[in-house]
């Protein structure tokens, strides 16, 4: 008899409200941005912008300086202060084209992405079926398991922090490197087990998308992401940038710039190589920007939005740091991860940045973005290891106290408004409600009828007449809450709905509030 009533329920069920519902689940409307002197707000702050960027170059003394602010895929606003050439005092412009070292890891990972979504390769394979000289090393223990690309991608190879000794291994041949691998290499962990920076890794991922593809990892990188973007100021040998756009690298000696010899291309270019301008690298900060928000409709040559939106999802915690201090002195904790050559940063107040550092002999380099915001920054210096990283997130924090900028804003969905017009209507008294349909078969067992009727006669009595019903307020698609305002008090009504294929309410929550 139970199950007879249930089927009986469930056909009442698609017969109210399933053609209604099938519709209203699949008009999904993307997040917007609802300020409409958004723009406005932070080209006001540009004056600022420009202060801290030239007093911060100033100060760490940087032979040449080029930044840039990225909105919604456009590069609106750059500067640059000094010299790519200090003898010749060649001045830095939006086209001067310097090293950025590791930011060049991301393009690696876009590749092996690339691939991944051809068909051609899995994540989670031994990277020693692409690299077989990998089958010689000694494992840290009997129990270690085979390296994998994904370990590669997330820094869990067990390869030891190797930035001072990585960096100078840049022009180093693909034999070379190999031979490296053959002659054995020393772990600090067993894999997969613990993030720590590997430059290794990330060039023995240029190998595997030189395997895979059949062509060397620069040329299958330049065809495949840097051509389709329009980048044609992007190099991996110094040697082809033209004399009077290269900027040379420095490092500071007392009070002299000392000129740090580049290094050509080779098999480690794939962790640190690439050369690029201000407007150059801006159509790739562009590309990560249009993943978001997810929604219908074309998707980019070069790698599909998902997969844009997967690089930019830690699947690695790397740091915790709940004692963090931000730029404006204001306590901030932070928690980091990282993945596909991009690390990604939570801060106190759950707004989530995407990027990455770059620093060689010569050069220190780093860009950011603020997926939810559609706002990204840039920095490039000549200045080896410059620290580009806190001249970002300064004017990332001035940025956001001086604009006030919210994140996009998620529309109500078609279903949720329906539910809610719905609830309102057996509100308070709860009548019909067992046989509406409009709650899921575990509602009322969750929620017993005579329990929810007290509990909203007393929030109803004491809200007095009700004067309004306020617009819903979505944490998503399936779940929202929505203020009914009273003469003498307000309540909060919250609901969420079930993954079924025409949603119901399976929780509800009801606050007399002030």
């Amino acid at each position: 008899m139970k199950h007879i009533l249930t089927l009986l329920w469930m056909l009442f069920s698609l017969v109210a409200y399933g053609q209604k519902d099938d519709a209203a689940s699949t008009s999904y409307q993307p997040p917007v941005f609802t300020d409409t002197a958004r723009l406005q707000k932070i080209e006001a702050v540009f004056p600022v912008i420009d202060k801290l960027y030239q007093e911060y170059a100033e100060q760490n003394h940087f032979p040449g300086f080029v930044y840039g602010v990225v909105v919604d895929g456009k590069l609106i606003h750059v500067g640059n202060v000094g010299y790519t050439d200090v003898s010749k005092k060649t001045p830095v412009t939006s086209q001067s084209v310097f090293r950025i070292a590791s930011m060049t890891k991301s393009f690696t990972a876009m590749a092996m992405l690339q691939l991944r979504d051809a068909g051609k390769l899995q994540l989670d394979d031994p990277v020693q079926q692409y690299i077989p000289a990998l089958k010689k090393v000694t494992n840290l223990t009997s129990d270690a398991p085979l390296i994998t690309i994904r370990h590669l991608m997330t820094h869990a190879a067990g390869f030891p922090e190797d930035n001072p000794w990585g960096d100078r291994q840049l022009a180093d041949t693909d034999e070379e490197l190999i031979d490296l691998v053959e002659n054995g290499i020393s772990f600090s962990h067993v894999p997969g087990v613990a993030y720590e920076y590997s430059n290794l890794g990330f060039s023995l991922l240029g190998q595997i998308i030189s395997k895979v593809s059949g062509q060397p990892y620069q040329q299958y990188i330049s065809e495949n992401i840097l051509k389709p973007l329009g980048m044609q100021h992007t190099y991996w040998e110094y040697a082809e940038v033209p004399a009077e756009q290269l900027a040379h690298g420095y490092r500071l000696t007392g009070e002299q710039w000392q000129e740090e010899p580049l290094l050509h291309d080779g098999s480690f270019g794939a962790m640190g190589g690439l050369m690029t301008s201000a407007e150059d690298f801006s159509r790739y900060m562009a590309l990560h920007l249009s993943a978001w928000p997810p929604r219908n409709g074309q998707e980019s040559p070069v790698l599909k939005r998902s997969s844009l939106r997967e690089m930019q999802q830690p699947q690695r915690v790397s740091y915790f740091d709940p004692q963090n201090i931000n730029s404006n002195g204001q306590p901030c904790g932070t928690v980091s991860g990282y993945y596909a050559g991009l690390g990604w940063v939570q801060d106190c107040e759950n707004r989530v940045r995407v990027g990455h550092t770059g620093g060689l002999p010569g050069f220190g380099s780093n860009w950011l973005i603020l997926p939810e915001y559609g706002i990204g920054l840039f920095c490039f210096a000549n200045l080896t290891y410059a620290s580009a990283s806190t001249a970002n997130v300064e004017v990332l924090d001035t940025l956001f106290a001086l604009a006030d900028l919210p994140p996009r804003q998620l529309p109500v969905s078609p279903i949720l408004e329906q539910r809610k017009k719905e609830l309102m209507a057996l509100l308070p008294d709860w009548k019909n409600a067992a046989s509406s349909g409009l709650f899921a078969e575990n509602f009322f067992p969750d929620n017993p009828l005579d329990a929810l009727k007290k509990e909203t006669e007393i929030a109803f009595a004491q809200a007095g007449k009700i004067v309004k019903v306020h617009a819903l307020q979505p944490e998503n698609q399936l779940r929202g809450s929505f203020i009914v305002e009273g003469k003498k008090r307000s309540i909060k009504i919250y609901f969420t709905l079930t993954p079924e294929k025409q949603p119901l309410v399976q929780k509800f929550a009801i606050e007399s509030i002030e």
